[in-house]
């Protein structure tokens, strides 16, 4: 089949590495259904994809809610009458010790991260069997190795990691692919909407978004990881050495961990 008879949902897409997803599948034939929760910026995303000559669509959704996410596979199929990618990407970052953070935030990042993973699964899986298309989820480095003061963050991805991994297995007769894309840090406005202990966002990042690996980069590794039906990608040489070190020397991992989380402007352990 032509690529321009697939179509790929890519959820979280009105910024960052959603965003660019959207962009490299697009340019290169797809059809796209995008979801966010702004219908302003939902239209301004889908106003770059339309000048890029990207047949888009977009769907207002909570990547949270169920009832929101069996509306984003019903509208793909309505609109474009197939789902062959659904790209996992939806997500919201925090930053606070355990012990202040309010548990109402780490059930928002429960919901988003991992809920809404599932719940986009679940209505998308019966056209991608179909299809034996590709389920993407966008993890993290914390999928593998978690870090201090992103207690709900990393588990969240954990979790997705686990689901996946399980799910694969399920699939893995039926022509199905699933593949789970870890970036490590990268350069978007994940950190600049983390959630605080109370719930606000942190607004500025602690980090330095220029040394990191562009949005756009990690968009195109998922692409060709995704047309060559790869298992896992792990991103950026630091987020290599830290899954590596992890596996062998855990212990010895946690004591480097938080000397460098320590380091971030502002860490809650100063």
């Amino acid at each position: 089949m032509k690529l321009k008879d697939k179509v790929v949902i890519v959820t979280g897409a009105t910024s960052g590495i959603g965003e660019a997803c959207a962009l490299v599948f697009g340019r290169e034939g797809y059809k796209v259904v995008i979801t966010g929760r702004s219908q302003v910026k939902l239209d301004n995303t889908l106003d770059i994809l339309r000048k890029e000559g990207v047949d888009a669509y977009g769907v207002l959704a909570d990547a949270g809610s169920e009832t929101d996410n069996k509306k984003i596979a019903e509208e793909a199929i309505k609109h474009f009458g197939r789902i062959d990618i659904l790209v996992n990407n939806a997500g919201i970052s925090m930053r606070a010790l355990f012990e202040n953070l309010d548990m109402e935030v780490f059930r928002k990042v429960m919901d988003t991260n991992f809920w809404g993973t599932v719940y986009a699964t679940k209505y998308c899986l019966p056209q991608i069997l179909t299809n034996k298309g590709s389920i993407v989820g966008v993890s993290s480095i914390n999928g593998y190795r978690g870090t201090p003061a992103r207690t709900a963050y990393t588990a969240s991805k954990y979790a997705m990691n686990g689901f996946f991994e399980s799910l694969r297995t399920e699939v893995m007769k039926r022509g199905v692919h699933v593949l789970v894309a870890c970036p490590g840090f990268t350069a978007s406005n994940i950190r600049n909407n983390a959630l605080t202990a109370d719930g606000t966002v942190q607004g500025e990042s602690p980090r330095e978004e220029e040394k990191m690996m562009t949005s756009e980069e990690v968009a195109q590794e998922i692409f060709q990881a995704t047309i060559k039906r790869k298992r896992d990608i792990v991103l950026t040489r630091q987020g290599k050495l830290a899954v590596f070190l992890n596996k062998w020397m855990p212990g010895i991992m946690d004591g480097i961990v938080y000397k460098h989380m320590a380091k971030e402007k502002d860490s809650p352990f100063k």
